[in-house]
């Protein structure tokens, strides 16, 4: 899950260099938190949040697939 949250931010930002994403466990939820320069921020989140919505939708559906609950939060 962690690759797929990441090439989907680098993919839309302008500093691919700068996204990292960190993976915790948190009892049986991953929770996956994407880091990204302060100037791409815009671009990850979206007017109204609808990228941010979207790129939680294709994690989710992805881990549904695999029997997990994962959470991304954008810091």
């Amino acid at each position: 899950m962690k690759e797929l949250v990441e090439v989907i931010a680098k993919a839309l930002v302008d500093n691919p260099d700068e996204v990292t994403v960190t993976e915790k466990k948190e009892g049986k939820t991953t929770v996956l938190e994407l880091h990204v320069a302060d100037g791409d921020m815009g671009k990850v989140i979206g007017k109204q949040g609808r990228i941010a919505k979207a790129i939680r939708s294709v994690v989710k559906a992805a881990a549904a697939k695999e029997d997990m609950r994962v959470v991304v939060d954008i810091v």
